[in-house]
């Protein structure tokens, strides 16, 4: 039978796939200015990113056991950065789509939104270290 302990470690792997791949397509589009497909990249994968981070953080949340000890205080730190990398995430998405929608070109404010993928795409990688520091150190 399925056990949704397991749903959380099924879904980590895209929110870090989707948003290091999309800040990359965003990095490359700042560099190749005439690719408009790199940037729509970036911005499609900045929303699957941040879907698939909202639902991971929440199954983390929901399915995932209560830990003590230096596990629990890893955890802790694993929680944190998951919550602030969906917030960041949630705020970049948000940014741009009222961008597109407003149609607004702002070098200052395409680059405070660029600012804030970046931290995401770090933020995700924190995250994905002290989960995967929680896996293979204390075999949960």
């Amino acid at each position: 039978m399925f056990d949704t302990a397991h749903l959380h470690p099924m879904l980590v792997h895209f929110p870090i796939a989707l948003v290091l791949a999309g800040f990359t397509a965003d990095v490359a589009a700042a560099f190749f200015k005439k690719e408009v497909c790199l940037s729509k990249a970036g911005f499609y994968l900045l929303a699957c990113g941040t879907l698939a981070a909202a639902i991971t953080w929440l199954s983390g949340a929901i399915f995932t056991s209560e830990m003590d000890g230096d596990a629990g205080a890893m955890r802790e730190t694993h929680e944190l950065f998951a919550t602030v990398t969906t917030i960041l995430l949630v705020i970049t998405l948000s940014a741009r789509v009222i961008m597109k929608i407003r149609k607004t070109e702002r070098p200052a404010l395409n680059w405070l939104v660029f600012a804030l993928y970046g931290l995401s795409a770090v933020s995700v990688a924190i995250t994905g270290f002290y989960g995967g520091t929680l896996v293979y150190n204390y075999l949960m």
